[in-house]
Parts: C-alpha cells; sequence; structure tokens
C-alpha cells in the first residue's frame, strides 16, 4: 500500500537552496557581529568584573534571599496551580451544562475575572476586605464573616481581629493567579471537551452511558491530552505571574533577585536579571518536560487499551446482546 504524504510546500531546488544557505550564512554572520558588539560593549563599562558576579556563588546570599524568595514563588504557584485547575475543570464543564441555571451563572463567573487584570485582583484581594469588614461585622452578616474566617480562611493566613480582616500577601497572590488563570483555564477546559468529534459521545450513550459517565470516562481522558499543551502553558503564564506580588511586598524570587541582592551588592542588576532569567527558565523548561512525558505517556496508555479491546473483543454491556464468536 502506498503512502502518500501531504505536500505543504515545493521542495526547493538548486537555486533556491543555495540562496536560503547564503541568506542563512548572512543572517549568522550579523548576528554574531551584533552579539559580539554587545559583548565587547558590556566589557567595555565592567559589567564582567569579578566583584558583580562573585555574590552569586555565595551561600549567605542563597540561604537569606534567593532561596526564600524562590520557595515563596514555587509555594505560591503550586498552590495557585492546584486550585486554578480545580476552578478550570468545576467551571469549564459548568459552561457545558444543558441546565441553564448552571451554565449562564458559571460563564458570567468566567467572563468576569478573565476580563479583570491580575494586578487588580491582587489588589481588590488585599486591600478590600480591610476595608469593608468593619462595616459587615456590624451588620447581620458579622457571625457570618468570622465564622468563615475562622474555619476556612484562616488556613490561608487570613487573620480578623475586632471586626477588621487582614488579608497576607500571600493569600492575596494566590487569590488573584487562581481566579485569573482559573477562569482562562475553564475555557481550555471547555473547549478541549468540545474538540472530542462527536461520535464519541454519541458511541457512549448508544451503549447506555449516561451524561456524566460519557463526560468522566470518555470525553474527559481523551480531552486531557488535547488540553495539555494549553494547560502547561498558562501553568508557565501562572508560575511567571507570582512575580506581581512585589506590588504588596510579596518576597517573591524575582522582588529578591532584583532588588535586595543588588541593593546590598555593587548594584549589580544586570548580573541578578540573568541570574533569575536562568532559573526560570531552567524552571519552566522542567514544566514542559514534565507535561510532554505525560501526554506520551497518555497516549501510549491509550494505544495499549485499544490493541488489547481490539485483539480480545469488546467487553460485554448490560443490556446489550453478545453474540458467541466462533474461533
Amino acid at each position: 500500500m502506498s503512502k502518500e504524504a501531504t505536500v505543504l510546500f515545493d521542495i526547493p531546488g538548486p537555486r533556491a537552496r543555495a540562496r536560503n544557505a547564503l541568506l542563512t550564512a548572512v543572517a549568522s554572520i550579523v548576528l554574531a557581529a551584533v552579539l559580539a558588539a554587545l559583548i565587547w560593549r558590556l566589557s567595555d563599562k565592567g559589567q564582567f568584573e569579578e566583584k558583580l558576579w562573585t555574590p552569586f556563588l555565595k551561600w549567605t546570599v542563597w540561604r537569606h534571599l534567593l532561596l526564600p524568595g524562590l520557595i515563596n514563588t514555587l509555594k505560591a504557584a503550586a498552590l495557585a496551580t492546584v486550585l486554578a485547575l480545580l476552578f478550570g475543570v468545576v467551571f469549564g464543564l459548568a459552561r457545558l451544562s444543558d441546565h441553564w441555571w448552571v451554565r449562564v451563572p458559571a460563564g458570567a463567573v468566567v467572563e468576569f475575572f478573565r476580563g479583570i487584570p491580575l494586578l487588580i485582583l491582587i489588589f481588590l484581594a488585599f486591600f478590600v476586605p480591610n476595608k469593608i469588614s468593619p462595616a459587615i461585622a456590624e451588620s447581620q452578616f458579622g457571625t457570618l464573616q468570622r465564622v468563615s474566617v475562622d474555619y476556612f480562611f484562616s488556613i490561608f493566613g487570613v487573620e480578623i481581629n475586632a471586626g477588621t480582616v487582614t488579608v497576607p500577601a500571600f493569600a492575596a497572590v494566590v487569590f488573584g493567579l487562581t481566579m485569573y488563570n482559573g477562569s482562562v483555564l475553564a475555557e481550555v477546559v471547555r473547549a478541549g471537551v468540545l474538540s472530542i468529534p462527536k461520535g464519541q459521545s454519541e458511541a457512549a450513550y448508544s451503549i447506555g452511558l449516561r451524561k456524566n459517565g460519557v463526560m468522566r470516562l470518555v470525553l474527559l481522558p481523551q480531552a486531557i491530552t488535547v488540553m495539555m499543551p494549553a494547560i502547561v502553558s498558562q501553568i508557565v503564564v501562572l508560575l511567571k505571574d507570582t512575580a506581581l506580588g512585589f506590588i504588596i511586598a510579596y518576597g517573591e524570587f524575582l522582588q529578591a533577585g532584583f532588588k535586595q541582592v543588588p541593593a546590598n551588592y555593587s548594584n549589580n542588576v544586570l548580573q541578578a536579571g540573568i541570574v533569575v532569567a536562568v532559573i526560570y527558565i531552567a524552571i519552566n523548561m522542567s514544566l514542559s518536560r514534565v507535561a510532554t512525558w505525560l501526554e506520551g505517556r497518555s497516549r501510549r496508555s491509550r494505544k495499549t487499551e485499544a490493541k488489547t479491546m481490539g485483539s480480545g473483543g469488546p467487553p460485554p454491556v448490560a443490556g446489550v446482546g453478545v453474540t458467541q464468536q466462533t474461533i
């Protein structure tokens, strides 16, 4: 059986290949020249002096400045990622509900938080409870406010004192990251489920599955593979957005690297930026590798299940007659 390859463009001929090689060489030379000029300029300004780089080789700098900031960044990003994924799955599936009284409010919540800039969400979470909580404490909802803070929000460090609610920077950052990125992930979940061919759900309904079973057993497992690149991309965005915590004095990694280290060691802002950028890139690349591994494992798992089903025949289904096979 012959295999026909899809042709997206014409194969370049000898002249086109020569032209492409020439353009590649010229672009490489120009790029190398620009890079050399940049390095020479930085060297001329003394940016490669040892005193500007040695602070990052000292354990005290990492122990007291960089590592605490990195831990705070990863802690906020990890908690916000879990909460955003839960938010995204719940509201993404709610937007697919057949009931308008579920679908419409879920859509309004998603669009509301997706339309507000993340920085404003962090500001609102940090300042608004402190301003309005005294008035709520004097109203009929005062008991509800006190109970909700004592038994739920206190796990995020939220405190209430004399009717005034104080939200720590960590909780405000996590709230903003969760609501904004969770709204984006809700759209990712909805689009991922809708991208599955309609025949998949029709086949599941034909063997007697209800909608919950179709969603849980058929659509979501396939949609996860489709959604994985977008989910990982949004998690990377979430990780980088933790840097916005500096606006409310949250001690995250970017603040530690860009403000605290240069302030204590020769104002080495450029060097601090390079070190911080390398660490961010390493973390994000690790996330991408993990996502690629999970996606490949999911694909292999489904292929193995499909082969098993194909060799042994379909399993019996309640309410459906099974014809005895003759070997």
